[in-house]
């Protein structure tokens, strides 16, 4: 590897243990305190039941205010779970998805006025010419499960062949945009498409519900992809807004360098000049520095790794976990718990990393967590 040339930064000692996690990949020193293991929050005690079975590799969730919530499968089915946990047939309507590798149908979210407009969005994988792509989509859930209306929103240029990093992760606003996340589609080592911005491969967009670009989006007007938010992502699998309405994304690092970040308009986040992590195969990323200028520090970072995937802010009646972050694992799975303060993270908990590779988290209007994962089964996480 590389020499390091970054200068020691020494802080103080942690008041508290660190989660138990193995050695870090990489020698690299944060850039501030708590910005990489945080110090271990006290256990939760927490009960589990299984809500609902039979899923056929589920991988988003949103709720419906019903009570029933959307679920979808990489296979190529959106499903309804029903208040009592059984499941419906799939609903009929959807785009034909590419199904292959890490692609196929990904998340799903509900419109925030979804009583009034009945809208839905998800996003997929799609085949175009020249390979595949993410692809953010739209339309109007009907009473008898249908979806109709049905039509693009965004998608990602240019193709790609391979099946890795689609991202993805939707999250429509009350202001009528929609946030998409996208991933680096397995070219990140050369880095091109990331850090070009007439690409929207590594990056996350924001698009009006027809498509067109988000008025506040930095690249307006200048030079770059009118439908940037912020570049330099990897592989956003995670996605939500905080109760200021901020957003929020986990991404996949490679061997370490998992991140949490809080784009910005027009923030460039360093994939794949810079990394907390290293390649699969050793060697360094980029030339081997965590930062550098011009990017910015995510706000806490993992090595090695946890693998996220959906998150969600608390919101519920257990007033210990109430404001925290909820990050879906898939390695070593389970659920990670992050308690912010003025932006930054100051403890980190893991729970129930028996459940395994889990995809999603949906926090519910009774305290409790539900959850998703490879399983193929719906489970609530009950603090106690």
């Amino acid at each position: 590897m590389l020499l390091r040339t970054l200068a020691l930064v020494i802080f103080p000692a942690a008041a508290a243990a660190q989660v138990a996690q193995g050695p870090a990949n990489a020698d690299f020193t944060p850039a501030f305190e708590n910005q990489t293991r945080a110090p271990a929050l006290p256990e939760t005690p927490v009960r589990t039941e299984v809500f609902a079975t039979g899923l056929d590799g589920p991988w988003g969730i949103d709720a419906l205010p019903s009570g029933q919530f959307l679920v979808t499968e990489i296979g190529g089915d959106m499903r309804i779970i029903n208040a009592d946990g059984s499941v419906t047939r799939p609903l009929s309507g959807l785009p034909e998805v590419a199904v292959g590798g890490q692609g196929g149908l990904l998340d799903v979210n509900v419109s925030p006025d979804f009583a009034n407009d009945r809208m839905v969005f998800w996003t997929y994988a799609k085949d175009v010419r020249g390979g595949a792509v993410t692809a953010a989509a739209s339309g109007a859930l009907q009473a008898d499960g249908s979806l109709t209306d049905v039509r693009d929103i965004f998608v990602q240029d240019p193709a790609v062949r391979g099946g890795r990093h689609f991202g993805s992760r939707v999250v429509p606003l009350a202001d009528g945009s929609v946030f998409v996340t996208t991933g680096d589609r397995g070219e990140g080592d050369r880095g091109d498409l990331v850090q070009d911005m007439a690409s929207t491969v590594g990056k996350v967009v924001r698009v009006t519900r027809d498509g067109t670009p988000f008025a506040g989006n930095p690249f307006i007007g200048r030079d770059g992809h009118d439908l940037i938010w912020s570049s330099g992502h990897r592989n956003v699998q995670g996605a939500a807004l905080d109760a200021q309405g901020n957003l929020w994304t986990v991404e996949h690092g490679p061997r370490g360098g998992d991140e949490l970040n809080r784009p910005e308009a027009g923030v460039n986040y360093g994939w794949p000049v810079v990394s907390y992590g290293i390649n699969y195969r050793g060697s360094d990323v980029g030339q081997g520095m965590p930062r550098a200028s011009g990017f910015a520090e995510p706000v806490y970072y993992w090595d090695p790794v946890i693998a996220p995937s959906g998150m969600a802010f608390y919101d519920g009646s257990y007033a210990l976990w109430r404001g925290d972050l909820l990050i879906a694992s898939l390695n070593p799975g389970g659920l990670v718990r992050l308690k912010l303060e003025n932006g930054r993270v100051v403890g980190e908990e893991r729970i129930q990393t028996e459940l395994g590779r889990l995809r999603d988290v949906e926090v519910l209007p009774d305290g409790s967590v539900l959850v998703i994962g490879d399983a193929g089964d719906a489970t609530r996480i009950i603090p106690q």
